[in-house]
């Protein structure tokens, strides 16, 4: 295993140029990066990721759909009996919390915002279940506005063991992270991260071998297999497929059976 290495010396120049090569891997393995939660408005979006606490995209992506045929606006939510809102999204866990709140954002975006999606930061943390990572996902993936970086579980791990953070608050993390990438890169940097983390280097027994940022990384747990840019690809190939080998049509067997 190879000794852990001190942030300077993972590569030959300073911690700038360490940085700036950790953003063009990142873009490599990670060109076109997407929220893996599916929607078609930045309201179900919204929605979508507020069921997310505590659950897997892919268990929402599951409960959505029959959700947003049932209830297809803000207003038919909000006005939904209780009892029927939760039995849909029971399976995503700490459904009656996640009930009230996505009808109580609903009902706010209905009453004080014309059933519309705020644009800015500051008014979307004002509604029912939404903190500062929720706001930041729907206005960098749905709205375009690149007004932080989405720091979740995976996200803050990435983020400590590069050494672009020490920090255990997401709110702290984004903050640093902030200072390492420019503002235009915000949102896709923010899936970038979420995903590497969920798919390379995931908590428990990362892919450091097959991991394209491993010469930058000082918490590498294994040498590197191949060149940097063979990795990038293996890792673009995978989290296409979220998380699953391609079949031999080219087809990960995830979408094949949807």
């Amino acid at each position: 295993m190879p000794a852990r290495r001190t942030a300077a010396a993972a590569t030959d120049g300073g911690e700038d140029e360490r940085r700036a090569l950790l953003r063009r891997r990142l873009a490599r393995a990670i060109p076109r990066p997407e929220c893996e939660l599916d929607f078609a408005s930045p309201w179900q979006l919204l929605v979508a990721t507020i069921l997310s606490a505590q659950s897997t995209d892919r268990t929402v992506n599951r409960v959505t759909p029959a959700l947003f045929a049932r209830y297809a606006t803000p207003a038919a939510l909000a006005a939904a009996p209780p009892g029927d809102v939760e039995a849909l999204v029971k399976s995503t866990g700490f459904f009656r919390n996640k009930a009230k709140a996505i009808q109580g954002a609903s009902r706010v975006l209905v009453e004080q915002h014309g059933g519309e999606v705020p644009r800015d930061l500051e008014r979307l943390v004002e509604l029912p279940g939404v903190a500062r990572k929720t706001a930041n996902v729907v206005l960098g993936t749905a709205l375009g506005v690149n007004s932080g970086i989405t720091v979740d579980t995976h996200a803050g791990r990435v983020a400590r063991r590069l050494e672009l953070s020490d920090e255990q608050d997401p709110v702290k993390v984004e903050r640093d992270l902030c200072a390492v990438f420019p503002r235009r890169s915000w949102a896709d940097t923010g899936h970038r991260l979420v995903l590497h983390g969920r798919y390379v280097c995931v908590a428990r027994k990362p892919r450091c071998a097959a991991c394209p940022l491993n010469e930058l990384c000082p918490a590498r747990e294994a040498d590197p297999e191949g060149g940097w840019t063979a990795r990038a690809a293996a890792e673009a190939q995978l989290v296409a497929a979220r998380g699953e080998a391609p079949d031999p049509s080219g087809t990960s067997r995830r979408r094949a059976a949807r």
